[in-house]
């Protein structure tokens, strides 16, 4: 008797994740914009619980539990959710590692659905496979859309951008002189890829608010380092093309490998399968740098939508060719400024990426922009300057940090006062008085498993995240 209850209890397991819906999340960004900590957070609310009234699914109590899974594909890293909770559990806390490679975390919601058919017809379960990849893989995926002349002629001539002058070698201008109907030399190909890499890694320290040119494997090479597919950079051809057996038909060659062997299995085996995108972006650090950063931001934007398959889903459609119905930009970092400016943030997001918005627009996805903190590092206050109060943020700045002359020591709060944003966003593009950037410390948080009550994660507009990107899934 119990021998027979437990197989069906099996059998009625794998019954209910044949029939459990599986919605698709990607989480990407570029530098430094909060992909890591994005994903921990939304885990976490919703395995812990937090404070999310625009979330209505679990502002309502139908949420009865959220738990993780075992990874859905062997293939694809696990993220590393747990890592991530103990370096914010952490005395001091640290913000956990940025992302370097793909990986995926599926969470599992049972929850009652707000409809009586649904209740009746759907299992009240859903997966939510969330998948993490670098910003740098995205960079690459409007390289399909290139031949190897057209990428070199974009590359070099981005490379003479005034902003981007001090990050130029010696070498990239030897590299462009040579002659593309020269003979195949290997070393000379390993040596101007070296240099080509050197300039990418210098455009990205130089300032990382900056949309980075790719090939983005070039600054994250992985496994493939000292590939011959990374072995190439960008050559003119003096003619009409390359003459067969030279340097330049050599690297052309490779151009053409690196996407085949690796951007397009990347968007056919991961990106082509999303049915849902946020993109996450540090606007608010491309604004501070001046007009050129926020150009930069806005190209780069505009050139990645172009590879995204936005449009409406249909229940067939979803099964043989899935399209992302809902994508978020968020601009991170909100907590660097006091809430009156948040929707101002928003705004001037909404401004940079308008071509990309209005793109997706048209092919009937559902679009948001809207500013967040997945983690807030900071409390408001108002802090008296001769007969003002000025509005501040409050937090711990990381150590190093500096407003003025003053450079903090990572162990005490400082209230600091941003500035204001410009009330239309058409100002900031010009550029606009430099609001007041500080990375603070995160909070120090209580990790999954501790004993007692699971304090709430404080944010910025998560809860409006999560409502658009999987709110309709838990109605």
């Amino acid at each position: 008797m119990d021998w027979g209850a437990g197989f069906a209890r099996k059998v009625g397991a794998r019954l209910a994740d044949f029939v459990t819906p599986t919605v698709r999340l990607g989480v990407t960004g570029l530098a430094r914009s909060g992909k890591t900590v994005f994903i921990t957070a939304l885990v976490r609310n919703l395995i812990a619980g937090g404070r999310l009234p625009f979330f209505s699914a679990m502002a309502e109590g139908r949420v009865t539990r959220a738990y993780l899974e075992p990874q859905p594909d062997d293939a694809v890293p696990r993220f590393a959710y747990e890592d991530h909770l103990a370096a914010l559990a952490k005395d001091p806390p640290e913000w956990p590692e940025s992302t370097r490679r793909i990986s995926q975390l599926r969470v599992t919601v049972e929850y009652e659905s707000a409809r009586a058919w649904r209740r009746a017809l759907t299992p009240g379960r859903l997966h939510i496979d969330i998948v993490d990849y670098p910003g740098e893989w995205l960079i690459d995926l409007p390289l399909l859309d290139l031949d190897f002349a057209a990428w070199s002629a974009a590359s070099l001539e981005q490379s003479k951008a005034q902003h981007r002058a001090k990050t130029v070698r010696p070498g990239l201008a030897e590299l462009a002189a040579l002659d593309p109907d020269g003979a195949a030399d290997e070393q000379v190909a390993l040596r101007g890829a070296a240099e080509f890499t050197r300039y990418l890694e210098a455009a990205r320290s130089a300032d990382p608010a900056l949309a980075v040119p790719g090939p983005g494997r070039f600054l994250l090479p992985g496994d493939l380092e000292g590939s011959p597919l990374l072995t190439f950079f960008p050559l003119l051809p003096r003619g009409a093309g390359y003459v067969e057996g030279s340097l330049g038909a050599m690297l052309e060659r490779r151009y053409e490998s690196y996407k085949t062997h690796v951007v397009k299995p990347f968007f056919r085996n991961h990106f082509a399968k999303l049915d849902r995108q946020i993109v996450l972006i540090d606007a608010l650090s491309a604004v501070n740098a001046g007009s050129y950063a926020v150009e930069d931001l806005e190209r780069t934007l505009t050139s990645i939508l172009q590879a995204f398959r936005p449009g409406r889903n249909s229940w067939l459609w979803r099964n043989v060719a899935p399209r992302i119905d809902r994508v978020a930009f968020a601009a991170t970092k909100a907590d660097h400024l006091h809430h009156a400016d948040h929707d101002r943030l928003e705004a001037i997001l909404r401004h940079i990426a308008i071509h990309a918005i209005r793109r997706a627009e048209f092919a009937e996805a559902e679009v948001k922009v809207l500013a967040l903190s997945a983690l807030r590092a900071t409390r408001e206050a108002e802090v008296r300057s001769g007969r003002d109060l000025l509005p501040c943020i409050v937090g711990v700045p990381l150590p190093g940090e500096r407003v003025g002359s003053k450079v903090f020591d990572g162990k005490r709060e400082a209230a600091v006062f941003p500035g204001d944003l410009p009330a239309e966003p058409e100002l900031a593009m010009p550029g606009i008085k430099p609001i007041e950037l500080v990375r603070f410390r995160p909070p120090r948080v209580q990790a999954d498993g501790a004993e007692g009550q699971q304090a709430a994660w404080p944010h910025v507009r998560l809860d409006r995240a999560m409502e658009f990107l999987l709110g309709d899934w838990l109605t």
